[in-house]
């Protein structure tokens, strides 16, 4: 339920479900026209709020009305509006209080035996359905404060108790959504049930809540809080003891849920593997997610940006894995629909979209940045090798995009040979059309960002001197051919580790400034920002920028200089997903840190183990162990496709042993597939002790904890076991060696 937790006592057994056909309908029915725009004196529900529950539609259901059910072909052939839809959304959006007061009032008249149920199904009682007719009226026609002011549920249940007594004394229930349309008919006999209604009172109330309702919750409870029941003879005793029940209701619901999230991690980790992956089950995955849990929403994340990385290293990254990493990494979600753009071009269009997203406003790009940047080189690429990219325009400007993002990574000799491309392109009559723009740009030189804020004061300067209105023309542009060769002399100025001014003293960069004049020189119309930069390399090289041809040329590529390197990309999606994953298990410990032990760092260890950081990883699993030893319940990591690539060889192997000796561990249940996290902790911290030559002292303090873990696992836990006895091994060989070696090393 959205909004704030509510933690409701309810002493009975939850009923059975019912299933009935329905057929949706996606537009709102005729019947309830008048209900999204009739008047409301309080803003319930707000205008938001009927937007959505207008949208979501109705549906139609197969249900008889009751007085037609003894009619074999009504019964079967008879439908009626549904608006359970609706229902959800505004009950949804009820206050707390509201909630709890519509959850008393059904318990109130079931136990009262006032509405029917499946053991007392008369014609003349209530129905379920009446009570949230009343409460969806109440909550609309009555004022916020009359549900907060001198706040007594008791009060707000006798009121409305007694509102839906004078609905009964009028033989009226209006519908709530439904004009003219009356849930009481002259075939109810409610007499009975209005005169007990009326005679509700606030004391009888009271004592029927605390004898009928509160008793009987404390009989669920544990014997330390319901023998607090056996004296409740005055308000602070009663107060103490209602404490007591929800207290322990609060905790028995957070167990019970964390004992079915790994079931939920399990089959998260198992769809991408099992089902297609794309934008679309992408969309639905994370927006149903988010409406239930944000944990859980972290987590789909992760386990979706890990199948990349995996598919990625796999089978190399095609299209469909880049729109789902481009969705990932926080471009909004775009329908699937017929595009007239040539390939090539929407290609260019998702590069550009994803370098405006980059973050420039760090020192340092984050992970997220890093991999927007490598998405946008894949796109480039891409875009390089659809057949409709040869005309200069699209061949050009991916080429620069490419070689801006290489020289924003500090890959100087790639960016070259993609200024070059550009460079010594036959044509550039079609580039006009397409020019650099500089708010596309990551953060890449201080004279381009000079350059951008002086073109964009120019402007205004312009524009105040002559009396126009703003200029519309976009001034921070670059034309690409000249962009092209001011990035060439800029990586040669860095691969050679000189200033600009002694780099013109080489041949090579000589000729390119060179190039760059003689292209300034010849260009019909330049752009401010163009001649801005130019300025710039003039000033800080020296260099009188008068055109002198040269004999030769250097040999440069002339065609794409090389296919994307995707192993960055990997690592980078892998160090993203655990960013993840450590996100998802702070949000777990917030949940569920009252009733479960939850370490943080497991999935920070496990990487640093990865990339050999031994000592980060030995401090990390340490404090786990420390933490876990003696939990009673802790969270686990599946060992499924998914997660294999962050885990050890060792590992993988055991879980593939597993799987081949006991093949029912490969559809049972997802604990056969999951190493818990004090078994992890425990190998990681072996491990490095061995690679790092602890002291004998040290691992024997390490053995006696796994003999600890290994008593306090089952034997239905697999992979946990034969992991345990494997660093058990380890650990014990490791002693008796360097016992060994010691009584070597003492003998005359």
């Amino acid at each position: 339920m959205h909004g704030p937790a509510v933690f409701t006592l309810y002493p009975f057994p939850l009923l059975s479900s019912d299933g009935v056909f329905c057929v949706r309908c996606l537009v709102w029915p005729p019947q309830a026209a008048d209900w999204p725009t009739r008047h409301r004196n309080y803003d319930w529900p707000d205008s938001a709020t009927v937007d959505r529950v207008v949208s979501n539609g109705c549906d139609v259901v197969r249900v008889a009305h009751r007085q037609c059910r003894q009619d074999e072909w009504m019964s079967k052939h008879q439908h009626r509006l549904s608006f359970s839809r609706a229902e959800i959304i505004l009950m949804n959006s009820w206050m707390p209080v509201q909630q709890i007061v519509y959850h008393m009032l059904r318990v109130f008249m079931k136990t009262e035996r006032l509405t029917d149920s499946a053991d007392n199904s008369e014609a003349s009682k209530l129905s379920n359905y009446h009570i949230k007719t009343l409460m969806l009226w109440a909550c609309e026609l009555k004022p916020t404060i009359w549900w907060t002011d001198d706040f007594t549920l008791i009060r707000i249940r006798v009121e409305l108790l007694h509102d839906l007594a004078d609905w009964l004394a009028e033989e009226r229930c209006p519908h709530y959504f439904i004009n003219n349309c009356n849930l009481i008919d002259s075939s109810f006999n409610l007499e009975i049930t209005r005169n007990q209604l009326i005679s509700i009172r606030k004391s009888w109330l009271s004592s029927w809540f605390v004898n009928s309702y509160i008793r009987r919750c404390s009989q669920l409870c544990p014997h330390n809080v319901s023998q607090l029941f056996d004296d409740v003879d005055t308000t602070m005793k009663l107060r103490t003891a209602v404490s007591a029940i929800v207290d322990w209701r609060i905790n028995i619901t957070l167990r019970d849920m964390f004992i079915k999230y790994p079931d939920a991690e399990y089959h998260i980790a198992l769809f991408p593997s099992m089902c297609c992956l794309n934008v679309q089950s992408l969309s639905c995955w994370l927006t149903e997610l988010r409406k239930v849990s944000t944990s859980l929403h972290v987590y789909f994340s992760s386990v979706a940006i890990l199948h990349v990385a995996w598919r990625t290293k796999s089978s190399g990254l095609n299209v469909v894995l880049m729109d789902v990493l481009a969705v990932l990494v926080g471009q909004p979600i775009v329908p699937r629909r017929h595009s007239s753009r040539r390939s090539s071009e929407l290609l260019l269009s998702k590069a550009a979209n994803l370098m405006k997203a980059v973050d420039d406003r760090q020192k340092s790009h984050s992970t997220v940045d890093l991999i927007a940047i490598e998405l946008s080189k894949a796109y480039l690429h891409r875009a390089l090798s659809y057949e409709d990219s040869d005309s200069d325009s699209i061949y050009c400007l991916a080429n620069v995009y490419l070689a801006v993002l290489y020289y924003t990574t500090g890959q100087y000799h790639t960016a070259i040979d993609h200024c070059t491309l550009v460079t010594w392109s036959q044509d550039h009559s079609q580039c006009s059309s397409h020019v650099i723009q500089g708010e596309l740009l990551p953060e890449t030189d201080d004279d381009i960002d000079t350059v951008l804020g002086l073109t964009v004061f120019y402007q205004h300067v312009r524009t105040a001197a002559l009396n126009q209105q703003q200029q519309t023309q976009h001034v921070t542009v670059f034309t690409t051919e000249l962009f092209a060769h001011y990035l060439h002399i800029k990586c040669l100025s860095v691969t050679k580790c000189q200033q600009l001014s002694d780099t013109t003293n080489s041949q090579s960069s000589t000729c390119e400034v060179h190039s760059y004049v003689k292209y300034i020189t010849d260009m019909q119309q330049l752009f401010i920002s163009d001649v801005l930069l130019c300025k710039l390399v003039s000033g800080f090289s020296g260099h009188k920028f008068v055109y002198k041809p040269h004999s030769g040329r250097s040999q440069y590529p002339t065609k794409c200089p090389s296919k994307l390197n995707t192993s960055d990309l990997a690592e980078l999606l892998q160090k993203s997903a655990v960013e993840h994953l450590t996100t998802y298990r702070q949000l777990a410990a917030q949940d569920f840190g009252s009733v479960v032990t939850i370490v943080t760092t497991d999935f920070e260890a496990l990487y640093a183990y990865k990339r050999g950081d031994y000592q980060q990883c030995l401090q990390l699993s340490t404090q786990s162990v420390h933490m876990l030893l003696y939990a009673v319940r802790m969270p686990g990591i599946c060992t499924l496709p998914v997660f294999i690539q962050l885990l050890d060889d060792d590992i993988v192997s055991l879980t593939a042993l597993t799987l081949i000796v006991d093949p029912e561990c490969r559809h049972v249940h997802s604990r056969y597939a999951c190493i818990t996290q004090l078994t992890l902790s425990l190998y990681l911290m072996t491990q490095c002790q061995l690679k790092l030559r602890h002291s004998v002292t040290s691992h024997a303090q390490t053995l006696n904890c796994i003999k600890v873990a290994h008593r306090r696992h089952p034997v239905v836990s697999t992979l946990d076991r034969l992991v345990l006895k494997m660093i058990a091994h380890k650990a014990l060989t490791y002693i008796t060696t360097m016992m060994n070696q010691v009584i070597t090393d003492n003998r005359p």
